[in-house]
Formats: C-alpha cells, sequence, structure tokens
C-alpha cells in the first residue's frame, strides 16, 4: 500500500513539472530586432600618411674660394639681406701683397718682350742681307716668342690675383634671411681643398617646402597636385594646407625598408613654420563630397532566414488585409554576404513602414566605413544594418528562465528581492 501511494506521489510529481515546463514553452514567444540607418549625404575620404621635415624653396650656402682671416661681418642671424649685399669682408693685406708681386712680373715681362723684340727686328735685316748665321736669327725668334708667352703668363696671374682679391668681400648671391652664420670676425678659414661655409641662406620663408618619405606600398597612391593637409608639433591644433609638386624617382633604402621622397608645397604667409619642423602629413588619396552615403553595415548585411521568417509573421499577425506583403525568402546567391568593392552591384535591405525587402543598388569608392551610392537609393530611405531574434521569456542576458517546481526545495535567500537605484 505504501508503495502504491509513494508511485503515485512519485507520478504527480513528474506530471507537475511537465505540465510547468510545458506552459513556460508554450507560452515563448520569438522577437525579433532591427537596427536600420538612414541614407545621409556626406563625405569619403581615402587618406595615407607620412612624416617629412619643412625646408625653405631655395636655400644657398654661401662660402670663401680664398683662405685668409674675417676682418669684419655686416649681417647676424636672421637678418635680411638683398642680393649683391656685403655680409663679410676678409683681411685683404696678403691678396693685395701678391697682386702687386703680380703686377711687378709683368712689367718686367713686358721689358723683356721689348727687349726681344727689337733684337728680332735687327736680326731680321741682317739676315735678309745674309750678314749672320740662320741660326742666330732663330735664336731671336725663339727669344723673342719665349718673352711673349712669359708675358701672357705674368697676366693671367695677375689677372687671378686680382680675382681673388674681390674674393675677399663675399656677396650675397640672392634676396633671403640669414639662417646660420658659421664664422665670427678674427677668425681664419682656409679653402685649401674645399670651401668652408660662412652663411646659410634661404630665399624666401612665405613660401616652403615638405620633403615627405612615403612608404613603396602606398607611393603608388600619390599623384602630383593631390592634395595634403600636415601638422606640425609647434602648432598640434592647426592644419597646414598644401599640394603635391614632385615624385622624386630615387629610392632612398634605410634598413631595408625602401621609401620615396615627396615634394610638398607649403605656403607660409604668416611665417610662422620654420625650417627643420617635421611635419607629419596626410595625403587625401580619394576624396568625394557631398554624395550619398549608405553603411558598410547594410551592404554586408544578410538576414538570417529563421530571423526573418519571425519577423514576417509577427507583421503578417498585426498587418491589415490591404498591408505590404512580407519580404521573399532569402536566395542565398543572389544576396550572399560579400565585401563590396567600388562600382559593384550589391544588395541592402531596405525597410519601408514595418516591412523590409531587398533593394539592389549600385556602389562607388568607400573609406570601409561608408560606400557611396550611385544608384538604387536616395537620401533620407531607411536600411537594415542587423537584425537579431530572442524569447520573450528569456533574461536580460538571453539566457532562458529556468522553471521552477514548487517541490524543489529552494536555496536559503532565493527569495530576497533585490533593488536597483
Amino acid at each position: 500500500m505504501k508503495k502504491r501511494i509513494i508511485y503515485i506521489g512519485s507520478a504527480l510529481v513528474l506530471l507537475a513539472i511537465g505540465f510547468l515546463a510545458f506552459r513556460s514553452l508554450s507560452g515563448t514567444k520569438q522577437t525579433v530586432s532591427v537596427e536600420t540607418a538612414k541614407i545621409e549625404r556626406g563625405t569619403i575620404s581615402n587618406t595615407i600618411t607620412a612624416t617629412g621635415t619643412l625646408e625653405a624653396i631655395k636655400t644657398v650656402e654661401v662660402g670663401t674660394q680664398v683662405s685668409g682671416v674675417i676682418e669684419k661681418i655686416f649681417v647676424d642671424f636672421n637678418s635680411q639681406v638683398k642680393k649683391g649685399q656685403l655680409l663679410a669682408q676678409l683681411d685683404e693685406t696678403p691678396l693685395l701683397a701678391q697682386l702687386e708681386q703680380s703686377k711687378a712680373s709683368v712689367d718686367q715681362a713686358e721689358a723683356e718682350v721689348k727687349y726681344q723684340k727689337a733684337t728680332y727686328d735687327r736680326y731680321e735685316v741682317l739676315a735678309g742681307k745674309k750678314l749672320i748665321a740662320q741660326s742666330d736669327f732663330d735664336l731671336a725668334v725663339f727669344n723673342y716668342n719665349k718673352a711673349l708667352a712669359t708675358l701672357s703668363n705674368a697676366k693671367s696671374v695677375y689677372d687671378k690675383n686680382k680675382i681673388n682679391l674681390s674674393y675677399a668681400r663675399i656677396y650675397s648671391p640672392i634676396d633671403g634671411i640669414i639662417l646660420d652664420r658659421a664664422v665670427d670676425e678674427g677668425q681664419t678659414v682656409a679653402a685649401s681643398f674645399n670651401t668652408p661655409t660662412l652663411f646659410t641662406i634661404a630665399n624666401d620663408l612665405t613660401q616652403m617646402r615638405v620633403e615627405a618619405n612615403i612608404d613603396e606600398a602606398d607611393i603608388g597612391q600619390v599623384r602630383n597636385g593631390q592634395r595634403v593637409e600636415f601638422t606640425v608639433d609647434a602648432f598640434p591644433l592647426r592644419k597646414f594646407s598644401g599640394s603635391v609638386t614632385e615624385i622624386r624617382l630615387q629610392p632612398v633604402e634605410s634598413a631595408n625598408v625602401i621609401t620615396y621622397t615627396v615634394v610638398i608645397n607649403a605656403p607660409n604667409p604668416e611665417k610662422i613654420l620654420m625650417p627643420g619642423m617635421t611635419a607629419n602629413a596626410t595625403f587625401y588619396v580619394t576624396e568625394q563630397k557631398d554624395i550619398v552615403l549608405v553603411p558598410a553595415k547594410a551592404v554586408r548585411f544578410t538576414p538570417d532566414q529563421l530571423a526573418l521568417d519571425s519577423y514576417n509573421q509577427s507583421i503578417a499577425g498585426s498587418n491589415t488585409p490591404n498591408s505590404t506583403p512580407p519580404a521573399p525568402p532569402i536566395n542565398g546567391d543572389a544576396f550572399a554576404d560579400k565585401p563590396a568593392t567600388g562600382g559593384e552591384n550589391q544588395t541592402v535591405w531596405v525597410k519601408e513602414g514595418a516591412t523590409i525587402h531587398p533593394q539592389p543598388i549600385t556602389v562607388g569608392v568607400t573609406d570601409e566605413i561608408h560606400y557611396e551610392v550611385l544608384s538604387g537609393l536616395k537620401e533620407g530611405d531607411e536600411v537594415v544594418v542587423s537584425m537579431s531574434s530572442a524569447n520573450a521569456g528569456q533574461t536580460a542576458t538571453g539566457t532562458p528562465a529556468a522553471a521552477k517546481s514548487p517541490f524543489m526545495p529552494q536555496r536559503p535567500g532565493s527569495n530576497r528581492k533585490t533593488t536597483t537605484k
């Protein structure tokens, strides 16, 4: 009798658990949430970045071609100079001495020429009358020609020393500003093997340039005339504009990395940019303004068939007989989830009212966040970017709530309520 009662009690417990589970499952309702985005106008730009150095368009290093002591300096750092302006002067004393010495050599050579010319004239008359030997006349001719050559050599030395004396005064070859002064008064400069640099002059700091190093993987996207924006550390919140003026073909190799030098013009009307500053340049490879944009998520989105069916069923249950019919089932071949490339036909899902349907479109350029819409959509349309489904009996974390049996023991404190403020 007791066993019979136990069997009956166990059966009742199982029936109660099954009934509660059936109620829980039968009362579960699947909900579908759809996330959409509106088609808007905007800008697409693809860029590459590089670093470079600001330089003056034309920089001249002024040196000296003669050795000597700097006697006077007439300019200093940041001095504005004009073409032909005197910058410095060397001590002219040794150069004047060399010039006077060469002048004396010229005078001596001219006297020698006069003497040999007179001898030559006499011997020429005597040789015509056969009064002297031919060898004596030939010697007179030789001495006369030798004296002429000596005079020519003496004159060239004199001219050279005269030019060297003019080199003692150093003039500016261009209009510009003194960037560097490498000498002081009283300093000795030697021009034996190479020309020492005394001054560095930049012609015009209102027009500068940036020499940027572009990686070989990006150089194919750079073109002459391309718009460039750059910043410098001195003014981090300010952007300066320029454009590509030259792409140099000579590669630069450093640590097995190949780069190419690209020259960017950098207008500097305020003269706040300085030579040597590091520029962080952004090259605008693709730039389309005021175009119709569709999110890339919408182009790559393909709804799950089960979620779409659930969504259509929910619409069918609430729609009136005259409402728009649900969207057709998904054709996996036609609407495969694949990345779009410029100028290709793609498919997005458009939400009109409560219904969604596939819409073929043609896309153009992209920045991987948005695509340009060439056809198929207009501004203000609403496209689906994601769709997710969940059961009404699920918790906030998406896990179904467990059905509780009245016969199962409960953990102490499980009935405690938590209040969220």
